[in-house]
């Protein structure tokens, strides 16, 4: 939909559907409240779903300019079934900081609900306007209260964990308690919504017998459970890879590599290479500068039988800026380095500027899924 401080701004395909569904319910409610309205309700209705995800919206902006204060990339915000996402790339170095960028998103979901209070002072009551400034108020009120909730993946969850790990000096440890209470929450949600709903206790004026409505308190629950339980295992599953992540290091997933100059013919690096116990090649000029890199999947594409006439060069990747990584990369700075410039193979080199090996992505990629299968 736009940029804004430079973050992508995404709508998922279910916002639609949550539109459609709030405007059918609100616009029953205006029909109570004012019923001369007659279709326009549906109209009012509309604006509102657009309006309260415009707030959801601002909430997750409070997120992403603490991240980008605090020097966290921000992929995109996306706004979805249940309110919108922050994809923040990075951790907090501090459980401070974790804390202070989970905050933030309450904090202004609560000045939402202060500015539209003190909105409807300034409109008449029993308007348009009226309605509208009193139904931002409460659902700024309950996006606040709701993600207050101390569990994982709320902003409650992050605040919790941010407090543990200040305590313990542990973020895994701050991470698998909000996580656990995260869980704990999706079951009191999906036990607890539907019997608070049915009793009344919920702004409804007396407890309600089994029908329609019950069937669909109880859908929404389990739906909203559900997704706090799967947030709370995707952010345990996640810390847990990430405590796996420095175990991939690009000094030892390289691969010897041998330097060839660009007209040695194919059959003849191979030869050198196996020679000498290496599994990759290097094009270097003249003065013995690494100017590309011979890509495997070129190399196995060439029968054998005429690897003696392809020269190395018709196989080789030129080299980039880019695709020269540092042999004492490692976990999250290697994984971000190879995701700027996408390739098949880079050159690693050592501090110094000496060509250490050969990188594969393959390599890389295979490193990864078992560190995902440990996390798990």
């Amino acid at each position: 939909m736009g940029r804004i401080f430079g973050v992508p701004i995404h709508v998922a395909p279910s916002w639609f559907l949550v539109a459609a569904l709030i405007t059918w319910v609100f616009g029953a409610q205006l029909d109570r409240i004012l019923p001369e309205l007659g279709a326009l309700r549906y109209l009012v209705s509309l604006f509102f779903a657009v309006a309260f995800y415009a707030s959801v919206l601002v909430h997750e902006l409070a997120h992403t300019v603490v991240a980008l204060r605090y020097k966290l990339p921000v992929r995109r915000i996306q706004l979805q079934f249940f309110g919108g996402v922050s994809e923040i790339e990075k951790e907090s170095e501090t459980p401070g900081r974790e804390f202070m960028l989970a905050f933030v998103g309450p904090l202004l979901s609560l000045v939402l609900t202060a500015l539209f209070y003190a909105g409807m002072y300034v409109v008449e009551p029993g308007t348009v306007p009226g309605v509208l400034m009193a139904g931002l108020m409460i659902s700024n009120l309950i996006v606040a209260i709701f993600n207050l909730l101390p569990g994982l993946p709320l902003d409650g969850g992050r605040m919790l964990r941010a407090v543990v790990w200040k305590l313990t000096g542990k973020p895994m440890a701050g991470t698998v308690a909000a996580a656990w209470v995260g869980r704990a929450l999706a079951v009191a949600v999906l036990i607890g919504l539907p019997l608070l709903t049915q009793s009344g206790a919920l702004g409804g004026t007396a407890p309600r017998s089994v029908g329609m409505e019950t069937v669909t308190d109880a859908l929404l629950a389990a739906i909203l459970a559900a997704i706090i339980w799967t947030g709370a295992g995707n952010s345990l599953r996640m810390a847990r890879l990430r405590a796996h992540l420095p175990q991939l290091q690009a000094r030892t997933l390289t691969r010897r590599a041998v330097p060839v100059s660009s007209d040695t013919p194919l059959s003849e690096a191979l030869r050198r290479a196996n020679a000498a116990g290496a599994r990759a090649l290097v094009v270097v000029d003249t003065e013995g500068d690494a100017t590309a890199v011979v890509r495997e999947a070129a190399i196995v594409g060439v029968p054998e039988h005429r690897r003696p006439w392809v020269a190395v060069s018709g196989l080789a990747q030129d080299l980039t800026a880019g695709m020269r990584v540092s042999a004492d990369l490692a976990g999250e700075d290697l994984i971000d380095t190879l995701r700027a410039t996408p390739a098949t193979e880079y050159l690693v080199v050592e501090p110094t500027g000496e060509i250490y090996g050969v990188l594969s992505t393959a390599d890389v990629e295979r490193a990864f899924v078992k560190a995902m299968a440990r996390s798990n």
